[in-house]
């Protein structure tokens, strides 16, 4: 997915100090996707507050989304630098297309890895079939020893495992047993949970890793703490074991996200990861020229325009680079 935001904010993460033990409660900010039926998503990451949780740099949360009200998901082609895309659905189906050749479906329960590399682009539609979409769009920031690497495609269906009244599907990373075969270049999990009405699990994680947890449907208290529908619960590494429990008269389905704290600055600025205001710079202007970095995607077509609505267009233009120089933003 892209982050089509008009003015979008330039973002600098890097390792920060010692763990504190409470849970930190980051709540979303809503952004439209553009056009004039937009989807608007509930981004949890990047924050002013926090801007990393490992390696994870951006989580787009959306839907349930009647698409005969939003017009659902028409995202053209559009670019990546430095960064890896984890496409998780819980309803719906989106078609993918990329530069590499890849054309894939996105389905529930179905994680779908692409890694950008020196450079990508891709599109995002979602198909007719679709009434009702819902999910997540994850970014993953690649380290400087792999940030200029090749392009890349991965495609896992996580068997669930459960552990009492707690069941995961694991996709990236180890989580109660169950270990992802998709490689990743940092230590990373990312499962999803869920718990029913009225039951906890308390369970065993990675202790160097700081862990976020998106609730997606219910509330839970996660460590003392209660989330909402859309929060993320921050945990600093330190933690050897984490509890749930599901304070809602509904089954509670949670994002669980972790990772060691990311030891390098990154600047993140539309849809590009980099590490200099110079990078970015760099990166729209060959996307704007229509550099060979990126490719170009075969098959686009976007969704069949309503009568009142424009056609889809070829190709997102990268928006205007602010006007001061991109400024570091670390993690508080």
């Amino acid at each position: 997915m892209s982050n089509v935001e008009a003015h979008p904010p330039e973002v600098v993460c890097g390792a920060e100090g010692p763990a504190a033990h409470a849970i930190e409660v980051i709540s979303p900010r809503d952004v439209p996707l553009g056009g004039p039926r937009a989807m608007t998503v509930r981004r949890t990451l990047p924050q002013r507050t926090r801007s990393l949780i490992g390696a994870w740099c951006f989580l787009d949360h959306y839907g349930p989304d009647d698409v005969s009200v939003s017009g659902g998901m028409d995202v053209p082609p559009h670019p990546h630098t430095g960064l890896q895309t984890a496409s998780w659905l819980f309803t719906g189906e989106i078609e993918h297309r990329d530069s590499l050749g890849v054309h894939a479906m996105v389905r529930p329960g179905e994680l779908n890895l692409m890694t950008a590399g020196r450079g990508i682009c891709h599109s995002e539609v979602s198909t007719p079939s679709t009434t009702v979409l819902h999910g997540t769009q994850l970014w993953i920031a690649l380290p400087e020893a792999h940030r200029d690497g090749p392009r890349d495609f991965a495609h896992y269906v996580p068997d669930p495992v459960r552990a009492g009244r707690l069941t995961a599907r694991v996709f990236l990373g180890g989580l109660l047993g169950s270990e992802s075969p998709v490689r990743t270049a940092t230590p990373l999990l990312g499962a999803e949970l869920l718990l029913p009405v009225g039951a906890s699990a308390e369970f065993t994680v990675e202790p160097a890793f700081e862990h976020g947890l998106m609730v997606d449907a219910g509330a839970v208290d996660l460590c003392g703490t209660v989330l909402e529908r859309a929060d993320l619960g921050f945990a600093a590494a330190g933690r050897p074991t984490l509890r749930i429990t599901n304070l809602a008269e509904v089954p509670a389905r949670m994002l669980l996200l972790g990772g060691p704290p990311f030891g390098e600055e990154i600047v993140m600025w539309w849809n590009f990861v980099g590490r200099s205001h110079e990078d970015i710079a760099a990166y729209r202007e060959e996307w704007q020229q229509h550099s060979p970095r990126f490719g170009a995607v075969q098959g686009y077509g976007g969704h069949e325009p309503a009568s009142h609505a424009p056609a889809s267009i070829e190709r997102l233009p990268a928006p205007p680079l602010p006007h001061a120089r991109i400024t570091p933003r670390r993690n508080r």
